[in-house]
């Protein structure tokens, strides 16, 4: 009997409060559900409540309007996340001059806001505090009027942000000049204008106990993959987190093997690659404050593909992109191989050339693969050196430390000059990855290869290869094959692998991905000669 008297307390079951305050089954508990009732007839109550929910919130702002002859009027809004003047026109004007600009019998201002005759494109009714909360935490302006038990919120989002500019993560010579920017609507607008079908969809949901993030999950209907939706759905709504600040968030979440160096949801700040994912069948994701869009299935053939491979010639796309695969094979086995070849199998190198790496190595106190990673340490440090510092001296501090570094090693004896041009050359090559994401792997796995290679030459180095090759077939992005279409071979969609066919040639749109809607062009539709 104790324990049950304690547990209604504790609870607030039972209390006198609730029996003053008539409150509802669904909003029993402790003083903070509260928020969760029906908002009150008296303009007093839901006044208070709201300062106490915002108590000591200085950028909450609370307008409250008294009429002649009429109930009072509050309007409630959160500084800097909506447009004061869009509520001086669309708010105050009409409720203060009665809604009538035209010099007739002015209208009632209450029945002005039930009627919800506001000039305003966005509103809708609210009736318990929670919504009242949520609106105003989104950029919403709340209108209460006494003896009426709800308020009408009116979507105003203004302030400061950022304008459209061109993306700096993936540049390009030809193609569109726009990126996307941290304002969500925006940035749906932006793929909106590109697709302009019913077809696009754009369901919302909200993610984060404190940051309650708005995201929408995008994709065309016929042409998505329902398994993928379905899955994409259920990822998302099972996030269970207190603050989503950045797509990186969602993106660790939802990946099929976090522990991977190699990632399976693709992130870009181009329009018009997610506009063209989601002609294949992807699913893009949209989140509010960042401006970069996760695009799932993401397959690695994807990742070695820019967004200007389809807006230039194919046979110029196709030379691009084979010398771009080529460059980055260059940037994660060079190093390896050019350790495993001086070390273990010098017979493989011309007689003069070998006689000059001995005797450039001979000054050395360290062994060729301890040089190796000394100087890719010193590498990637002077790269996200040049990335922490400002753009003006950032590029100027990598370049010249790396030539002032590399020289001055070379001439105190600490580092021996080929190993110098190798990594320099590594460096050089790896910048060519089209996506910065992409880059991570090849960095990564650089040091492990180099280890095989120090320890088993050219042995290890195979070794190495086969257990990448392996991790990579094994790997999935909700549902799809990792190295589709060339594990397991799906000869319609190699299309667009390596080569690029012309876009009247690329009549089918994947089939692990975008099967429901197979046809993009007509068959033997082709230029005239």
């Amino acid at each position: 009997m104790l324990k049950k008297l304690v547990r209604r307390v504790i609870l607030g079951k039972g209390s006198q409060h609730q029996q003053q305050t008539g409150a509802s089954d669904n909003t029993q508990g402790d003083s903070s559900s509260y928020t969760h009732q029906k908002l009150e007839r008296e303009l007093f109550t839901n006044e208070q409540q709201l300062r106490q929910s915002f108590s000591q919130c200085s950028d909450v702002v609370f307008r409250k309007i008294p009429l002649p002859n009429m109930s009072e009027i509050l309007i409630v809004f959160i500084d800097g996340l909506v447009d004061t003047k869009m509520i001086d026109e669309s708010v105050l004007n009409p409720i203060i001059l009665g809604g009538s600009k035209e010099g007739g019998e002015a209208s009632n201002p209450e029945q002005l806001i039930l009627t919800q005759r506001i000039p305003a494109s966005n509103m809708k009714k609210a009736v318990s505090f929670t919504e009242v909360e949520k609106g105003l935490l989104s950029g919403n302006a709340a209108i209460l009027v006494d003896k009426v038990p709800s308020a009408l919120m009116i979507d105003m989002k203004g302030g400061a942000s950022r304008s459209i500019e061109e993306p700096t993560s993936e540049g390009g010579i030809r193609g569109p000049r726009e990126g996307f920017t941290e304002m969500l609507r925006q940035n749906t607008a932006m793929v909106r204008r590109k697709i302009k079908s019913p077809k696009l969809k754009m369901e919302s949901l909200v993610i984060g106990e404190y940051t309650q993030t708005d995201i929408v999950i995008s994709y065309i209907e016929g042409i998505a993959e329902e398994a993928v939706l379905q899955e994409v759905r259920s990822r998302l709504k099972d996030i269970q987190i207190d603050a989503i600040l950045e797509s990186g968030y969602v993106e660790e979440f939802i990946q099929d093997a976090p522990y991977s160096p190699f990632s399976t949801v693709q992130n870009t700040e181009r329009p018009d690659t997610v506009a063209a994912s989601l002609l294949e069948g992807r699913v893009a994701i949209f989140i509010d404050g960042t401006p970069f869009v996760l695009i799932v299935p993401f397959t690695f053939w994807a990742g070695v593909q820019a967004a200007e491979d389809f807006y230039n010639p194919y046979l110029y796309a196709t030379a691009t992109r084979l010398i771009r695969i080529i460059f980055l094979m260059a940037s994660l086995f060079l190093p390896s191989v050019f350790i495993a070849i001086v070390n273990f199998h010098p017979q493989m190198l011309p007689t003069s050339l070998a006689l000059s790496f001995t005797q450039a190595r001979e000054a050395s106190p360290f062994p060729m693969v301890i040089e190796a990673f000394i100087m890719e340490g010193v590498f990637e440090g002077l790269r996200e050196a040049g990335i922490r510092l400002p753009k003006a001296i950032g590029s100027a501090v990598s370049i010249v430390g790396a030539l002032v570094i590399g020289q001055a090693a070379v001439q105190a004896g600490i580092i021996s000059a080929p190993i110098v041009i190798v990594v320099a050359g590594t460096g050089i090559a790896s910048f060519t990855a089209p996506r910065y994401n992409v880059g991570y792997a090849f960095r990564m796995l650089r040091f492990p290869l180099l280890l095989c290679a120090g320890v088993f030459g050219l042995f290890g180095i195979t070794i190495g290869t086969l257990a990448i090759l392996l991790h990579m077939v094994s790997l999935r992005s909700f549902g799809v094959p990792y190295m589709s279409p060339l594990a397991p071979v799906a000869s319609v969609n190699m299309q667009d692998m390596i080569w690029r066919n012309p876009h009247w040639a690329m009549n089918k749109r994947p089939n692990l991905i975008g099967s429901r809607n197979p046809t993009r062009t007509p068959k033997g539709q082709k230029p005239k000669p």
